[in-house]
C-alpha cells in the first residue's frame, strides 16, 4: 500500500500541441479510495495511464510510495490494473488466470495456489476455479480479472471504467462488491469512471475532471452541497441541477419570473463577492417541492409537460408559468457536463425537473406551485461560473470544499 501523488502533471501531445491534462495535483492517501470522473475527453482514463506508465508525462511528477516513477516502466511501479475489457487468457482456467502474474514473477507453486485460493473465496470464486472464461458471467469475468490483480498484493490498484461492460443490475451488485473488497484489503486504489452515481458511491474522494483541468477534489458530500463551481454542480447529481439565469440588486433576485428576497447567508455569500451582479442560481431537483401560494422563500408557479414514475419518487418535467429564459450563459459555462437538462423549452419557456414524492399523484397537464426552502438555494457568478453559495448544512454552515491537496513531496 502506498500514497500516491500527482504534482503539477502536465500531458501533452507533439511540441506546443493541446495539453490533455494541464497541471494536475493530487494527494492520494496509503489505502484511500479515490475515484477520477469527468465527461468523455476530461482527462480522466490519460491520468489513470500516466500513473500506470502506459503514458508519459511532459512535465510534473508523479510519486507511489517514496519513489517519483516518472522513467519507471510499468513493470517496476508495483501497481496492478484492472481494465474495461478483462483482458482474460480464453484458454486458461480461472485459476491460471489469476496465478498468471506470479508465474512471470517466478512464485513458487505453493505459493502461488494459496494466493490465488484467498483471493477467490473473497471474490466468492472458489466453486469456479476450474472453468475457463466462455463459461463465465460477465460479472464473474471481472471479478476474476480483480482476482488476478489482488494476488499480486500491489501497492495501488487502478481501474479504467471497470464496470462499463456490464448491464445495470449487474453493475450495482459489482459496484457493492468492489466497495466491500477495497475496505477489506484497504489498498490505494484509483478508479475511473464517466458515471457520477458510481463515483459517488464508491469513492472516499472524488476529483472532478474537465477538459484536462481538475474542478474540485473532495468527498463526495464536499462537491455535492459545496460544489466550487457551476460545472461540478451541474455533472455531481441526478437528475442535474437546475439552473435559472437572474441578477442581484440591494436584497433580492431578479429571476425570469418574480423576485426572490435573499436571506441573511445568500446576502453574506454576495456581498462578499462584491454586491450586485449577474448570477445563476441552482437549484437540486430533490430540494423543490409543492407550497402552499404565498408561503414566502422561493416559489413559481409550474405546469407539468411530462412525469417519470420509478415508483419511490417522481421526476416532473415542468415550465415555469409566463417565464422566458436565454440561457446562452448557463450553456457556456456548464458545457460538457452531461445529463444537464435544458433551462428552456423549444419555446423559450424556463423548465426544470423537480423530483417529487410519489403521493403528489400529478400528471401532463397540472398546475403546480413550487418553492425551495432558502437554505437550499445555491449561487453561481454568471460571468466566471464559481460557486457563491451552496446549501446551508445542520450545523448552520456551508460547505466550502475540501482543502487544496498538498502538492511537494514530503
Amino acid at each position: 500500500m502506498a500514497r500516491v501523488r500527482f504534482v503539477d502533471v502536465t500531458k501533452r501531445y507533439g511540441d506546443g500541441g493541446p495539453e490533455a491534462i494541464s497541471g494536475l495535483t493530487l494527494d492520494i492517501a496509503d489505502g484511500e479510495f479515490v475515484v477520477l470522473v469527468g465527461p468523455s475527453g476530461s482527462g480522466k482514463s490519460t491520468a489513470l495511464r500516466m500513473l500506470a506508465g502506459l503514458e508519459d508525462i511532459s512535465s510534473g511528477e508523479i510519486w507511489i510510495g517514496d519513489r517519483v516513477v516518472n522513467d519507471l516502466d510499468p513493470r517496476d511501479r508495483d501497481i496492478a490494473m484492472v481494465f474495461q475489457n478483462y483482458a482474460l487468457y480464453p484458454h486458461m482456467s480461472v485459476r491460471e488466470n489469476m496465478g498468471f502474474a506470479l508465474r512471470l514473477e517466478h512464485k513458487g507453486k505453493a505459493e502461488i495456489d494459496e494466493k490465488v485460493h484467498e483471493a477467490a473465496i473473497a471474490l466468492e470464486l472458489d466453486e469456479f476455479l476450474d472453468r475457463k472464461p466462455a463459461q463465465l458471467s460477465g460479472g464473474q469475468r471481472q471479478r476474476v480479472a480483480m482476482g488476478r490483480a489482488i494476488v499480486r498484493e500491489p501497492q495501488a490498484f487502478l481501474m479504467d471504467e471497470p464496470l462499463s461492460n456490464l448491464d445495470a443490475k449487474l453493475r450495482v451488485q459489482t459496484r457493492e462488491e468492489i466497495a466491500e473488497l477495497q475496505r477489506r484489503l484497504a489498498v490505494t486504489t484509483v478508479y475511473v469512471t464517466h458515471d457520477q452515481t458510481e463515483a459517488l458511491t464508491l469513492g472516499d474522494r472524488i476529483a472532478v475532471l474537465r477538459r484536462g483541468r481538475l474542478q474540485q477534489f473532495g468527498a463526495p458530500d464536499d462537491l455535492y452541497l459545496g460544489p466550487a463551481n457551476i460545472f461540478v454542480a451541474g455533472f455531481i447529481g441526478s437528475p442535474s441541477m437546475n439552473f435559472i439565469a437572474g441578477q442581484a440588486a440591494g436584497d433580492a433576485i431578479e429571476l425570469p419570473f418574480g423576485r426572490f428576497a435573499l436571506d441573511d447567508r445568500l446576502r453574506s455569500a454576495l456581498e462578499a463577492g462584491g454586491g450586485g451582479r449577474d448570477v445563476i442560481v441552482g437549484l437540486r431537483p430533490e430540494d423543490i417541492h409543492p407550497v402552499a401560494p404565498g408561503a414566502g422563500g422561493l416559489q413559481f408557479e409550474a405546469l407539468v409537460d411530462t412525469v417519470e414514475s420509478t415508483g419511490a419518487d417522481l421526476y416532473v418535467h415542468a415550465r415555469i408559468e409566463g417565464a422566458s429564459v436565454d440561457d446562452e450563459r448557463i450553456e457556456a459555462l456548464v458545457g460538457d457536463a452531461e445529463g444537464v437538462a435544458p433551462s428552456r423549452a423549444a419555446d423559450g419557456a424556463a423548465r426544470l425537473v423537480a423530483r417529487l414524492d410519489p403521493v403528489t399523484r400529478t400528471h401532463a397537464g397540472t398546475r403546480l406551485t413550487l418553492g425551495v426552502d432558502p437554505d437550499r438555494v445555491y449561487l453561481f457568478d454568471a460571468a466566471t461560473g464559481a460557486a457563491l453559495a451552496g446549501a446551508r448544512l445542520e450545523e448552520d454552515a456551508a460547505i466550502a470544499g475540501a482543502a487544496p491537496p498538498s502538492a511537494a513531496p514530503s
